[in-house]
């Protein structure tokens, strides 16, 4: 993950700072997050769900709202925080990284859901800990609201933060009308609350969910506290909105993943000495050397990932072979283990492993042991195959693939058995 600090302007004239956390490798979409009522982008939930997110491959802008953290101005009402946002959606379009999902945290969760229908892009939109009611951010403000309100402004501790706030704040969060917005969101919705939100009741999430139109869904965060101080919280929220948005979001293919011809597509991450992504029809992993040879340890090596190639067409060989003869071979397992041998032509050997679970006979166990040395990848290892180079071409949408020619070879090989057998 790689992270760009920048600022914009709202619509106010004010700058507004912000960090945008890239994944590793191509972005396959974007999401704008807006933090908690007198938090900022450097929170922890913040920071550790954009970071989950950016591991899975969607970029996350987080940025201050007027008046907080990093940002200019003072700290502004409801409806400013909702322009605020709607300037950081057009900032992300000039990137070219519109955000397909909208995340808020508690004040920035209603947030938001007001700012949603006025940004074109947004497809999701998820809540952790908003409350159903802007005004509920009042009763933060204990006897702060009647200072306000007698002076014309007060400063008012929250959090053990002082801020100064002015009447309009106060009269800006009574008229906002939030479950009208959230019923004509058009939007999909996911609630994230947890039961024990002694700051943000349970109660909200069920005003939200109750006001929003389908499709929505609502997750317990069993056990969190409001602000998701714990790590392993922030980072479930963060792993449960990625599965849930990847149903709604536009998942843009990796430019390595639109390969022609269905190719795999290997690109340096800039992430250590060695780290690359693999990608392959919209798969996608980190290859690596170990960190004692200079890498980061983050995936398989080069030769382990020709072994596990092995490993993978050999259990794939038996599993069809068994399925045609009827056999009931409930699990295959193989181990595979590279070296280098020297004074051995060739050098290179590779030590495969079989296990097979089930009820078999002696027979078919035999036979299956010799299926294994007639799988495609177990050929072309001890055949070789020619290496021929070109220049990358730039990236173009891929098509449909073909019928997959790794499966044909499977069962032309297990097709040869039988045809072998027969004679």
């Amino acid at each position: 993950m790689r992270t760009e600090t920048m600022t914009f302007p709202n619509g106010r004239g004010q700058q507004l700072a912000a960090r945008l956390d890239r994944p590793d490798g191509t972005a396959r979409s974007f999401a704008l997050f807006a933090h908690c009522f007198t938090c900022d982008k450097s929170s922890k939930a913040a920071v550790r769900i954009s970071r989950a997110l950016a591991g899975l491959g969607v970029a996350v802008l987080r940025f201050d709202f007027t008046g907080l953290g990093e940002s200019e101005g003072a700290v502004a009402g409801f409806s400013a925080n909702v322009q605020d946002l709607q300037a950081a959606a057009r900032h992300m379009e000039t990137l070219k990284a519109a955000p397909a999902l909208l995340i808020g945290h508690s004040l920035g969760g209603a947030a938001v859901l007001a700012a949603a229908g006025d940004i074109a892009s947004a497809r999701a939109v998820a809540t952790i800990g908003a409350p159903g009611d802007v005004a509920h951010v009042l009763r933060l403000l204990g006897g702060g609201v009647d200072a306000i309100e007698a002076a014309g402004t007060a400063q008012v501790t929250i959090g053990g933060r002082s801020f100064t706030l002015d009447k309009a704040f106060v009269d800006d969060a009574r008229m906002q009308v939030l479950t009208d917005r959230i019923a004509s969101l058009r939007r999909a919705l996911l609630v994230l609350h947890s039961p024990i939100d002694a700051v943000v009741g349970i109660e909200n999430a069920s005003e939200i969910f109750l006001a929003a139109k389908h499709p929505k869904s609502f997750v317990s965060l069993d056990g969190a506290d409001h602000l998701l101080t714990k790590g392993a919280d922030a980072d479930y929220a963060a792993e449960v909105i990625a599965a849930w948005a990847g149903r709604y979001l536009p998942m843009a293919p990796d430019a390595a993943a639109q390969a022609a011809g269905g190719a795999v597509t290997v690109e340096e991450t800039g992430a250590g000495r060695f780290q690359v992504q693999v990608s392959v029809r919209g798969t996608r992993f980190f290859a690596d050397e170990p960190a004692d040879v200079g890498g980061l340890g983050t995936g398989p090596s080069p030769y382990e990932l020709v072994a596990a190639g092995l490993g993978a067409c050999t259990s794939m060989t038996l599993r069809l072979y068994a399925e045609r003869k009827g056999w009931p071979l409930r699990r295959v397992r193989v181990a595979v283990a590279h070296d280098k041998i020297a004074g051995q032509s060739p050098p290179d050997s590779f030590h495969r492993q079989i296990a097979l679970e089930g009820p078999l006979d002696d027979a078919d166990r035999a036979r299956l042991f010799e299926i294994a040395d007639m799988c495609p990848v177990h050929r072309t290892l001890e055949a070789g195959a020619k290496v021929a180079t070109t220049a990358l071409p730039p990236p173009t949408p891929a098509a449909d693939p073909e019928p997959e020619e790794h499966f044909r070879d499977m069962d032309d090989a297990c097709r040869e058995a039988d045809a072998a057998a027969a004679v």
